[in-house]
């Protein structure tokens, strides 16, 4: 089965109020309908790339079966990790970047490596939302989680 997945994370620029994170999953059934699921979280005190990379997890996890996946994210970040094997180059160096940075978000970046184990994922970069508005429609899934009242603390928010 095909799908195609929406992500996109959203922060407010102050580190300790609201952001959110939203994804929407597209998929086709067998019989031929076309069916989409929204997801949306709000975070306390969190960033953008792990709200990006919140969104990605989310949307696979929610995927029974495997599937081939085109992912959409206007995170240049997430969708580099991927596709310039980014990936590749943290596990052989023990999720290091050079000698001495530990890669950030480990826990999530281990946790969206599980969640694509049984996919064939495709990561696409969206410059920002012209001419796709499914991942506008995220964009306004994470805004309004960040500002509901409907928050998680990010306890693995490190500065």
């Amino acid at each position: 089965m095909k799908v195609s997945l929406y992500t996109d994370g959203s922060a407010r620029g102050n580190p300790d109020g609201p952001g959110g994170y939203g994804a929407i999953l597209r998929y086709i059934d067998a019989n031929g309908t076309v069916h989409e699921r929204e997801y949306s979280q709000g975070f306390k005190k969190t960033t953008n790339n792990r709200m990006e990379l919140m969104a990605a997890i989310v949307g696979l996890e929610a995927l029974i079966r495997p599937c081939e996946v085109d992912l959409y994210s206007d995170s240049k970040y997430l969708t580099d990790a991927f596709n310039q094997n980014w990936i590749n180059g943290w596990l052989k160096a023990n999720w290091r970047i050079g000698k001495k940075n530990e890669v950030k978000n480990i826990d999530l970046w281990k946790r969206l490596l599980k969640a694509m184990e049984m996919h064939k994922v495709h990561f696409i970069w969206v410059k920002g939302h012209a001419g796709h508005p499914e991942n506008e429609k995220c964009d306004e899934l994470a805004t309004t989680a960040a500002d509901s009242g409907d928050l998680i603390d990010d306890v693995a928010y490190e500065w």
